[in-house]
Order: C-alpha cells, then structure tokens, then sequence
C-alpha cells in the first residue's frame, strides 16, 4: 500500500515497532518513487506513542490525507484456556486500541483540515473467526464497527472504510503448511488459492482517492470468495 500511494503521487509515512525496518522500507520506496518516505518507529499498542505518531507527521507535513490502520497480531496459542491476560490484552491494544486513538486523534484533525481518508485493515476472521483466531477475530470485529461509527462521526469531511482480507501470502504464510493451505484454498476459496500482497492496492487506492468519493461505512472484502458474509 505504501508503495502504490508514493507510486501514485504521494508522501508516505513509514510506521511499525523496528525503526530499522522502517528506515529500509522508507528507502525503497524514495528510490523507486522519488517521493518523500519518513520512517518513523511506533507501537500502535501504546497510547501515547499513536499521539506521537500524528504529531510527527503534521510537524513534518503539515497535513494528514490518509491515515491506514494495518498493524496487526494473532499469537498462536495451544487452547483458549490457555490464553493469558497478558495475550488477550495486547491483541486488542494492537488490533483495536491503536486504531481507535490514531482514528480518534488524527481523524480529527482531519476533520478540522477539511477533509481526509481512514482505511481500517481488518479480516475475514472478523465475521468468520478459526478456532485459533478467536480474540484476534473479535478485535477485528470491533474494528469493522469502529470503522462504521467513525464514518458517522467524522463524516462529510472524512471518509472511513475497511478492508477486510482473507489469507494472504506475505510473510505470516512463512509459517503454514503450504500444502495444507492450498488444498485448503482448492475447496474453501472460490478462486482456489491466497492472495498476493499488491491484490490489496486496488481497494487501498480507490478508498484513498476521489475515485471512492462516495464511499464511507463500507467493508470490502479482499478473499478469494472465502467469506460469505460482510462485516
């Protein structure tokens, strides 16, 4: 996503928990784009480094067009007994607190700017949860209700949307049975396989321009088919 944007025209902010990470995927995308790319190291788990995010940016740019939400996390436990305080607090500090105080802060700057775009990235987990994803699953719900309240609440001047995917091949398949997966996907995904990470820049783009003008409230689905239902 952040590549399609800086491809598209824009500057980028850069953010995740390894500033180092972020500094190299900042490079890349100034050398391949020739736009601004600022890294910038944030644990969206955390309050105040979420304020800290926003500011860094109006004090670097003076502006905020797009704010996507796409930190995520879903540790893998043996039982659900056996999901501790500790676990089940952090999934919903990362998957929901954070975007609920980038959204409530930012957003409102946005709002007092004119205009500007949230994209929540929740998951098919969110209406269609695994027994390995059950709070993971229910943090995302949240998230697809957040992005409706948002919509009404900071409407007409800021659109809030979600993309709601389905299984991805990025680096969280690194760790599947990739055989397992794909005779999985051959009788539960419609178009019989994952999705490959740029299969995500079409929705990011229309909902962060003019294109999706008219669009806010809305939960698009990015899986294959595999979920019957919408958020």
């Amino acid at each position: 996503m952040a590549e399609a944007f800086a491809a598209a025209g824009a500057d980028v902010v850069v953010a995740s928990r390894k500033l180092d990470s972020c500094e190299a995927v900042a490079a890349e995308i100034a050398a391949a784009s020739s736009r601004r790319a600022l890294p910038v190291a944030c644990h969206v788990g955390h309050w105040d480094q979420c304020d800290a995010l926003i500011d860094r940016v109006y004090d670097e740019f003076g502006r905020m067009d797009v704010l996507v939400n796409n930190a995520g996390m879903s540790p893998i436990y043996d039982r659900l007994a056996d999901v501790t305080e500790a676990l089940y607090a952090k999934v919903m500090q990362v998957n929901l607190q954070g975007p609920f105080r980038l959204s409530a802060y930012g957003g409102q700057r946005m709002v007092e700017a004119g205009s500007g775009s949230i994209i929540n990235v929740s998951s098919v987990a969110a209406v269609q949860p695994t027994p390995g994803e059950v709070a993971y699953g229910a943090a995302k719900a949240g998230l697809n209700n957040l992005t409706k309240g948002f919509a009404r609440a900071y409407g007409p001047q800021v659109r809030v949307n979600c993309i709601m995917p389905g299984p991805f091949l990025t680096d969280i398949a690194d760790a599947w049975d990739m055989d397992a997966f794909n005779q999985s996907a051959q009788r539960m995904i419609p178009l019989g396989r994952g999705g490959e990470a740029d299969e995500v820049v079409g929705a990011a783009l229309l909902l962060a321009s003019d294109a999706g003008s008219y669009i806010t409230g809305s939960i698009i689905k990015i899986d294959g088919g595999l979920s019957p239902t919408s958020g």
